[in-house]
């Protein structure tokens, strides 16, 4: 396996600048997810990687290797595509095997080794089968298959999950996660959808208009998101944004929204200077920090209730207040809520997020 590096890369096309100055670098052995909408550069990025695209400007290097203009095939790589790519004609070994032939492997040899690899995906019984004769699983282990085949430096994932549905696609994750940590294979895998880059990434590149806004663990993305859109992207449901102004005074910062106040919390020299600047400031918090309030309790937002969905052991109950925006909580509990009753929510100060007005994490006092 090999590390990757991107030094400022910049891909262009004609006046669209798809991927801006972008920089990271992904360790020996790390599963890092390109995560973000679609036209954000994701895609773009990987397939720089995989020298299907060449840089406007900048450097990719792979195990220290400066491959910028090296043909794909020089690369050591080895990628699965969103629609799998599987030979109609050919059964299933020799698709898999297919990376062998053209490097001229014996048929003998290629073929045990195709086996083998099948073997360990659960889809060695179905060799002698044509790819419009499995399922759309098994077309997805046949074409990770083809990809593990050949020894590879890194392995490159272009939304493969994409085509399965709901239940194949939460096997076939699990299953990638597995064996990421067994094989300790370096993998950059692309992605809309925030819950797989949650549940497979060791680290997360969360992309925005060509540019890098967050590179982090999970966890810290999630619990720490650097701007309002990461905050809202990624989350199901994502964080609550809600648009306050702040004042301060003897050493405190009050925040007023609607008919909502906050007073009491601490203050911070870089929450100081946005007041100072008169940024508006934006308030968040997710959906599961938010509770039906208990009579007296402290800090809580009131409105009309707009939705409630049961999801079976969570109830997501979205209210309406009186300026129009909406906030969403994750309820626990079987409480009985009729549309359009006046629903009151609480939530404790030290799980509140806040950003400055270009839509930046202020940090909490202590981070």
């Amino acid at each position: 396996m090999a590390s990757v590096d991107f030094r400022n890369v910049t891909k262009s096309f004609g006046n669209f600048t798809a991927v801006s100055d972008v920089s990271f670098s992904i360790g020996d052995g790390e599963f890092v997810c390109l995560l973000g909408p679609s036209g954000c550069g994701k895609t773009t990025s990987l397939r720089m990687i995989a020298g299907l695209e060449t840089p406007t400007s900048g450097q990719i290097q792979i195990g220290g290797e400066d491959v910028t203009h090296l043909h794909p095939k020089d690369r050591q790589i080895s990628m699965v595509f969103q629609d799998y790519a599987l030979y109609p004609h050919m059964n299933l070994a020799d698709n898999i095997a297919y990376p062998l032939k053209v490097r001229g492997e014996a048929v003998a040899r290629r073929h045990a080794r195709a086996k083998e690899v099948a073997d360990v995906l659960k889809i060695g019984h179905l060799m002698d089968r044509l790819p419009s004769q499995i399922s759309g699983g098994q077309q997805q282990r046949t074409s990770l298959a083809r990809a593990l085949v050949y020894p590879s430096k890194v392995y490159l994932f272009d939304e493969p999950l994409s085509n399965l549905d709901a239940k194949l696609r939460l096997e076939a994750r699990g299953f990638l996660n597995h064996l990421q940590r067994d094989m300790g294979m370096t993998a950059v895998y692309v992605t809309h959808d925030q819950a797989e880059a949650m549940a497979l990434a060791t680290r997360i590149a969360v992309m925005d208009q060509g540019r890098i806004v967050q590179y982090a663990s999970p966890i810290e993305i999630y619990r720490r998101p650097a701007t309002t859109f990461v905050a809202n992207f990624v989350g199901n449901p994502p964080m609550n944004l809600v648009e306050v102004t702040g004042t301060q005074g003897d050493g405190q910062l009050r925040l007023v929204a609607g008919g909502l106040t906050l007073g009491g919390l601490p203050m911070s020299d870089t929450i100081g200077a946005a007041l100072a600047a008169g940024e508006k400031l934006t308030l968040g918090i997710r959906p599961e920090h938010l509770s039906i309030a208990e009579p007296g309790a402290a800090n809580t937002i009131t409105g009309t209730l707009f939705a409630n969905e049961n999801m079976g052991p969570e109830s997501l109950v979205t209210i309406e207040r009186a300026d129009a925006t909406r906030l969403t909580a994750r309820i626990f509990t079987d409480d009985h809520l009729d549309l359009g009753e006046t629903v009151t929510l609480a939530f404790a100060a030290e799980h509140l997020h806040l950003f400055d007005g270009a839509g930046k994490r202020i940090p909490a006092v202590g981070e």
